[in-house]
């Protein structure tokens, strides 16, 4: 049965005092921060019914949430990483106004670090990137251990005036962690077959080996086919003729010596059985697996690595991830 006019008139004024009343108490509360308590005293409403009034503002879109990014700040992207990718987490950060395109992801990662261990995790990291001797360059010591032990995941006897960088690298993050340092001592890559199969019987090669299976992080650097300046120095980098086998097969990066085509599959050649270092299997059954590379050649090895889930955190500039993003779509 339909209302009396009267009735309706008067329904029609409730209602729009209503909202009149919601859209004042809004505007009160956000635009000029008064409190609820002083608001209800004002408009001589009960403190509740405010309450429940900006609550039905939120409901209804009276009042709209936005989250501007200051400049520097890339959580958009970050998020369409970790939809994309499937990563546990990625951190961008801006390289553009820095000469040097490392240091930016170094300092991002040394952050990254001081605010995600937070004590009893087993840690891996590799040998031969400047990346992350930047990161631990940067890296503020901790006031307690936040780490048990720090592990060498390849080789890292090399050359002797770059292997200096490998011991600092492992010694370093260890002292700021308060964690135990483990060295594999022995090259990253060997000639044959049967040198690494001699040397990963010798007792303290394989006492490290058994301590892969044990970490809950690594920190990798990601490789593209060409070697790195470091790598390179360090007499660990490979051949020519290797390269070349590799780039017939597919390759487009590694993570720790162990090369993956552009699907993140594993290249299947002799270098394996050649490489001192982790396993590609132990590897990435680690929980935590943190990359840190950037730099647009490096585009196809990342996106590879993160295909193929060698790294499930991504540590990287907004150029690299934006191209990571677009150019995968």
């Amino acid at each position: 049965m339909p209302l009396p006019r009267t009735l309706q008139g008067a329904q029609a004024v409730t209602i729009d005092e209503h909202t009149r009343l919601m859209v004042r108490i809004a505007r009160m509360y956000h635009e000029q921060g008064m409190r609820q308590a002083d608001i209800a005293s004002e408009l001589h409403v009960s403190q509740p019914r405010v309450s429940r009034l900006l609550k039905r503002a939120g409901e209804v879109g009276i009042v709209r949430t936005t989250v501007s990014e200051p400049v520097g700040v890339f959580t958009g992207l970050e998020t369409a990483l970790e939809e994309r990718y499937g990563l546990a987490e990625a951190v961008v950060v801006d390289a553009a106004a820095s000469y040097d395109e490392v240091r930016p992801i170094a300092s991002a990662a040394a952050a990254y670090l001081e605010t995600t261990l937070i004590g009893g995790d087993s840690i891996g990291i590799s040998s031969w990137s400047a990346t992350l001797l930047a990161m631990v360059d940067m890296l503020r010591p901790f006031n307690s251990s936040v780490a048990s032990s720090v592990v060498q995941l390849v080789g890292g006897v090399g050359q002797s005036q770059v292997q200096v960088e490998a011991n600092r690298l492992l010694t370093q993050l260890a002292v700021s962690l308060g964690a135990e340092p483990h060295f594999l001592p022995a090259p990253g890559l060997v000639g044959s077959v049967a040198a690494r199969e001699t040397l990963m019987a010798d007792e303290a090669v394989s006492r490290i080996a058994e301590q892969w299976n044990d970490l809950t992080v690594v920190l990798v650097g990601i490789g593209a086919l060409e070697p790195s300046p470091l790598l390179q120095r360090s007499g660990n980098a490979l051949p020519e003729a290797d390269q070349h086998q590799l780039r017939e097969l597919g390759a487009v990066g590694d993570v720790c010596q162990r090369f993956f085509d552009a699907d993140g599959q594993l290249v299947h050649s002799d270098l394996d059985q050649r490489v001192i270092g982790i396993g590609p299997d132990v590897l990435r059954a680690i929980p935590r697996r943190v990359g840190i590379a950037g730099g647009v050649r490096k585009t196809a090895a990342l996106r590879g690595a993160l295909r193929g889930q060698w790294v499930n955190v991504l540590i990287t500039d907004v150029d690299t991830a934006r191209a990571l993003v677009e150019e995968d779509e």
